[in-house]
């Protein structure tokens, strides 16, 4: 893959000293980082039984939190979790964490709901007495990229829905901690996966974007995670007469793309340089990712300053 370099991750920061002290939210209560625990018994520890969102705090405001809301309460329901609480009760939730850290902005959490813990260490449901634990882990955190990131194909896939919906926001991601473990050993930062039809997918964290000719195409959705970064990116591009496709595109098209980007909650649009040594475009982010970039920082300030 040419000259190695350090691997780095698409949701690489800067360091933050005030991370040691964070204030983590546990069934209720505010615990300091070093006493924020949960039982070994807990449902997500021994299963990855839970489902979880990423939120990104801008100018005091939780971007796109209905949005999120309606993710996590869908994935609750086809799981079928109680969270014991509302849209409310979550938003509360959240709100009492971010006071107690004092954020305001460049700020990220990940709320976390598993089933519980467990009377005995089996996988039935039925053993999860307790109700759900709830946790809420908020980091001081802004994206810090050196260099756009590299991708590796993997032979690991985003499965059919019937075996494991990869829409839903699971906690058991060792499918795709596998990925990413082979994109490292092949020199890469993350992993590029294909569907069940061969077809280029997802990556491992992120959505998945090319750019040819002026269309930006990403996968159909059928096999990733329908991220809401990647929806706004689609809406953004339809609205400023962007062509824009949800469709299957081979690695054949991707290699010879001339821009390609992530997209997430975390890094909003993260460049991609290489996929499988091949260098994209001229390497960097082009003319049509940074202008995506601009319209989505420019419709991130506008929702978040019209809910203040």
């Amino acid at each position: 893959m040419g000259t190695m370099t350090e691997t780095i991750t698409t949701h690489q920061a800067d360091e933050d000293t005030r991370n040691a002290h964070i204030q983590i939210y546990v069934d209720g209560v505010l615990r300091p980082r070093d006493q924020a625990m949960v039982s070994v018994y807990d449902s997500g520890f021994m299963l990855g039984d839970g489902i979880w969102e990423g939120l990104r705090l801008y100018h005091g405001r939780w971007a796109f939190l209905d949005d999120h809301l309606d993710r996590l309460f869908e994935a609750a329901k086809a799981i079928d979790l109680d969270i014991g609480r509302d849209r409310a009760g979550v938003t509360a939730a959240l709100e009492e964490t971010r006071q107690a850290n004092d954020m305001e902005t460049d700020a990220h959490a990940r709320l976390m709901i598993t089933r519980g813990v467990k009377i005995r260490p089996f996988q039935h449901p039925s053993l999860s007495r307790s109700g759900p634990t709830f946790v809420i882990i908020m980091e001081h955190s802004t994206p810090s990229l050196p260099r756009p990131l590299r991708l590796a194909t993997v032979p690991h896939i985003r499965g059919l829905p019937i075996s494991q919906d990869p829409k839903l926001n699971s906690h058991s991601k060792l499918n795709c901690v596998l990925a990413c473990i082979a994109a490292e050993k092949a020199g890469a930062d993350e992993a590029l996966m294909l569907d069940a039809h061969g077809f280029v997918n997802t990556t491992n964290a992120c959505n998945f974007f090319i750019v040819r000719k002026g269309q930006v195409w990403t996968s159909t959705g059928d096999y990733c995670m329908n991220g809401i970064t990647r929806q706004k990116v689609i809406d953004l591009c339809r609205a400023d007469g962007i062509p824009v496709f949800e469709r299957n595109f081979s690695l054949v098209e991707t290699y010879g793309a001339d821009e390609a980007f992530l997209t997430g909650t975390f890094g909003a649009q993260t460049p991609v340089g290489q996929i499988d040594g091949r260098v994209i475009g001229r390497g960097g982010p082009g003319p049509v990712t940074q202008h995506i970039r601009q319209l989505y920082a420019d419709h991130m300030y506008a929702v978040c300053m019209d809910s203040a």
